[in-house]
């Protein structure tokens, strides 16, 4: 008797591993897609940040560097339209890429763009109003200038941590 019980119980778990099986595999392979799903959002949201520092870096960099420029060209008497118009496409450009990465990068990061946005548009107002002839008193390209150096290392204070928050180490 207890070979035809062995028998019945091998028939048993034999019907129940036929009916489970399928049920099985699908759960792990719905698991596994999920998990897969969880590491491709990962990458894409990494992916939109790094995107985002790149734009916000190469803008801000950019804004900086049209500043700078203008005001030597302005202390050179040799500051055209062209320049005018460039310098207003990198401030915008600026405020553009910046407004975009509101909603993807962590407070910190907006944090150091905000320091720095201070510097840059306190020095976009001094270069309109020394081009305008209404500088205010004891304003003028050299002051201007020297003002502008503080935005140096706020620049590298953000790219710092946009390289920390995407896990670059030196």
């Amino acid at each position: 008797m207890s070979a035809v019980i062995a028998a019945m119980l091998t028939a048993v778990v034999g019907v129940l591993g036929t009916l489970f099986a399928p049920l099985v595999t699908h759960r792990v392979t719905a698991r596994q897609r999920a998990e897969d799903g969880r590491a491709a959002e990962a990458r894409r949201r990494f992916e939109e940040r790094r995107a985002a520092y790149t734009a916000m870096n190469r803008a801000s960099g950019q804004f900086h560097t049209l500043l700078k420029d203008a005001l030597h060209r302005i202390r050179d008497g040799v500051y055209t339209d062209q320049e005018r118009a460039q310098l207003e496409e990198a401030r915008l450009d600026h405020r553009d890429r910046y407004a975009e990465a509101q909603m993807i990068v962590p407070e910190a990061v907006l944090d150091a763009s905000r320091h720095l946005n201070k510097v840059l548009s306190a020095s976009d107002a001094a270069v309109k109003r020394i081009d305008r002839g209404r500088a205010h008193d004891g304003e003028g390209t050299r002051q201007a200038l020297l003002d502008l150096k503080e935005a140096e290392p706020r620049l590298s204070a953000m790219r710092r941590l946009m390289r920390e928050d995407l896990g670059v180490t030196d």
